[in-house]
C-alpha cells in the first residue's frame, strides 16, 4: 500500500484521492491518501512551507504505522523531504525531485512552470539555478488553478513558453496534475509536459514494493 501525503487540506475525499487514482491508472499501484491539517491554500511560499513541514512528517509516520510500505509526498517543492525520510523506514518519493529528474534526463530546452515566485529547489538543483521559470497570470496558490479561468491561464502560460523555444515544461505544482494540464498540452498544443505526479509514479513503480 502506498501512502500519499497531500499538502492541500480538502474535505472532499474524491478530490483528496485524485493523485492516487492517477498513479493507479498508469502504474497499477493501490494507495491511500491523507491531507495535512489547516492548509486550505496548500504550500505556495516559505511561510506556508514552514507551517506544513511538521504536519508532513507526522502524517508520514502515521501512514507508515497504518501499514503503508512506501510514501509519496505529493508536493513539487519536496517540503520536509529529508526530515520525512529520517522519520520513517519506508521509501519516500517526492513529486518535485521526480519531475526534475525526468526533465534533466531528456536534455532538451526546459522550463519550469509553477505557482510560486521561483522554481522550487529540486528543480534548480537538477536543472540549474537559471532554469527558465514561469507562473500563470493570476495564479498565487493551488486553489486558483481549480477554476476555468485558472486552467485557461495555465494553458496560456505553457503556450507562451513553447513559443520562446522551450521544448519541455516540467510542472513544479501538483495542482497541474489535478487539472490534467499535461494532457491538455499534448492534445491542444502537441507539446511535451512533465506531470509531477506521473513522474513520481514512475519512480514509485520501480522503487516501492507492491
Amino acid at each position: 500500500m502506498l501512502g500519499i501525503i497531500r499538502v492541500l487540506t480538502h474535505d472532499d475525499p474524491h478530490f483528496v484521492g485524485e493523485h492516487g487514482r492517477l498513479i493507479e491508472k498508469h502504474y497499477g499501484i493501490v494507495s491511500v491518501s491523507r491531507c495535512i491539517d489547516q492548509q486550505r491554500t496548500g504550500i505556495f511560499d516559505a511561510q506556508s512551507e514552514a507551517r506544513a513541514i511538521p504536519k508532513i512528517v507526522a502524517l508520514g509516520k502515521a501512514l507508515e504505522n497504518e501499514g503503508c510500505n512506501a510514501l509519496f509526498l505529493s508536493c513539487a517543492a519536496d517540503p520536509g523531504l529529508l526530515l520525512l525520510r529520517q522519520a520513517v523506514s519506508v521509501p519516500v518519493i517526492a513529486a518535485g525531485s521526480a519531475a526534475a529528474s525526468v526533465a534533466a534526463l531528456l536534455q532538451r530546452p526546459t522550463a519550469v512552470m509553477g505557482i510560486g515566485t521561483e522554481a522550487p529547489q529540486p528543480f534548480r538543483t537538477l536543472l540549474g539555478e537559471n532554469v527558465r521559470y514561469a507562473r500563470p497570470e493570476g495564479i498565487t496558490n493551488t486553489t486558483d488553478l481549480l477554476t476555468p479561468k485558472g486552467r485557461a491561464a495555465a494553458l496560456a502560460c505553457a503556450e507562451t513558453l513553447y513559443t520562446e523555444g522551450i521544448e519541455v515544461i516540467a510542472f513544479s505544482c501538483t495542482g497541474f496534475s489535478t487539472i490534467a494540464l499535461a494532457t491538455a498540452i499534448q492534445q491542444q498544443l502537441g507539446k511535451i509536459a512533465i506531470d509531477a505526479v506521473s513522474a513520481a509514479g514512475l519512480f514509485i513503480s520501480q522503487l516501492a514494493p507492491r
